[in-house]
């Protein structure tokens, strides 16, 4: 809704035109600037997802001021708003106004690719595979969870004052484990089905689900500004039930969704039905004073043993594609990484905070690799390096951070290089741990083959 005065000086049609081309405009320069990133990626064997968020800096606060979320406090790029102004035939100040009067509509492009992301990773984890190993499995990911969140928070609040709920979301920060970034490169060099492998990608199904409970626990409390009790076990009981009854329906309510799906013939029926799921779980989380990311993960998991499960994935994969990419830029559009510039003295101590959750986010995880029980040999070193790259996972965390006002700018920067930092070097330490072990014939996931590994236990 725009001010009075905006309308009495300019008019509803230029109002409209200006729109227009600001949307319009908007879109172009995130899908040009991201794919371009992302491609770069892709060739140098690195996530898609760091390149979207390297071009939201590129265009946001830090960089060239294309895309500024409005409580950035910045300054547009003013070759933008001459351009746009020229076009419309109103001031550059005009345009300005326009710009934060209709930037909610991006936020909200965002946030349905963050639920349609959340909804595709729940679609992914195949939980019934993961059986074999579940106890290891729980283990490392209950590990994997208490100790960076632990360390983090504690270390956070008390060596460096920062207050309570901001250690607390940043502590949550490193508590999930990218499942996409470990799968793939397990699978390029083929440890995919060992049980080191299967250890990680069940811990991680588990670390996404513990990760994002706590997530939703958080962000709620961090709402209603109340540390107690009574709430916290609230919060954590619903979400606990909440859980259940997703895990509860994944097992039992595939077939009657496929029932109804069978019985459609609109086109578009399988996307559909999927999303329809998908808003009645983030609804529901909302109903219950609950994260909807939250909801948008169990609807994946509630529908992940369905047998159109994988139409399901291909008609959401083009969604993420294009709604996630703009959930990610806007994450890196709003970071102010000048903040740890090491020339400024005032930005130090944020980069000693950078390198401690780097630290905490690194030893956390690969602990948990030595904290399970296992008659079997298994390459534990393998196990906690698997665990440690938080990817998508830990930019999502970052980002409904920013979004409920949690973080302060040098706190947001510091977990952003955390998550980049274990993002970029999992890869890297994972090929080093393997490099010198002999790839199975054949590893089944219940450990039966007996093959060698360097590390045992």
């Amino acid at each position: 809704m725009f001010a009075p005065s905006l309308l009495l000086e300019v008019g509803t049609t230029q109002i409209e035109t200006v729109e227009t081309l600001l949307e319009v405009g908007r879109y172009l320069v995130i899908f040009l600037v991201a794919r371009a990133l992302a491609e770069l990626m892709v060739r140098l064997k690195l996530p898609t997802i760091l390149g979207e968020l390297v071009a939201g800096v590129l265009i946001g606060v830090t960089g060239l001021h294309l895309i500024l979320p409005p409580a950035a406090h910045a300054e547009l790029n003013q070759v933008m708003l001459d351009l746009v102004g020229s076009c419309a035939g109103v001031s550059p100040e005009t345009v300005a106004e326009i710009y934060t009067e209709s930037f909610p509509s991006l936020e909200a492009t965002a946030k349905l690719g963050l639920y349609a992301l959340l909804f595709l990773t729940g679609l992914e984890s195949e939980l019934d595979e993961l059986m074999a190993v579940g106890q290891q499995a729980t283990t490392v990911a209950i590990t994997g969870v208490l100790l960076p969140f632990a360390l983090g928070t504690a270390g956070l609040f008390y060596l460096f004052h920062v207050p309570l709920f901001p250690a607390v979301f940043a502590g949550a920060s490193m508590t999930a484990t990218s499942i996409g970034i470990t799968a793939s490169v397990f699978g390029e060099l083929k440890f995919l089905k060992t049980r080191e492998g299967q250890t990680v990608i069940g811990a991680a199904v588990l670390d996404d689900i513990f990760g994002i409970v706590i997530l939703a626990v958080v962000v709620a409390l961090a709402g209603d500004g109340v540390l107690a009790a009574g709430p916290i076990l609230q919060l954590v009981l619903a979400a606990a039930v909440f859980v259940a009854v997703a895990l509860f329906l994944s097992r039992t309510a595939a077939p009657a969704f496929d029932w109804v799906l069978d019985r459609l013939r609109a086109p578009g029926e399988v996307v559909v039905a999927g999303f329809v799921v998908l808003g009645l779980c983030c609804f529901i989380a909302e109903a219950i004073g609950l994260e909807a990311a939250l909801g948008a993960f169990a609807a994946g998991l509630i529908l992940s043993a369905s047998k159109h499960t994988k139409a399901i994935q291909q008609s959401v994969k083009p969604l993420v594609a294009l709604f996630a990419t703009v959930f990610f830029v806007l994450i890196g559009s709003a970071l102010d990484l000048s903040v740890m510039n090491p020339l400024n003295p005032a930005n130090r101590e944020g980069l000693v905070v950078a390198l401690f959750l780097l630290a905490v986010a690194i030893v956390g995880k690969v602990a948990a690799g030595w904290s399970y029980l296992s008659v079997q040999k298994t390459n534990r070193l393998v196990v906690g390096l698997g665990m440690m790259p938080r990817g998508e996972v830990g930019l999502i965390f970052l980002g409904l951070g920013s979004q409920a006002g949690i973080l302060s700018t040098p706190l947001e920067a510091a977990i952003l290089l955390m998550v980049i930092g274990t993002t970029f070097l999992a890869p890297l330490l994972l090929r080093l741990a393997l490099s010198g072990v002999e790839v199975p014939t054949e590893a089944p996931a219940d450990g039966s083959a007996d093959r060698p590994t360097e590390q045992a236990a």
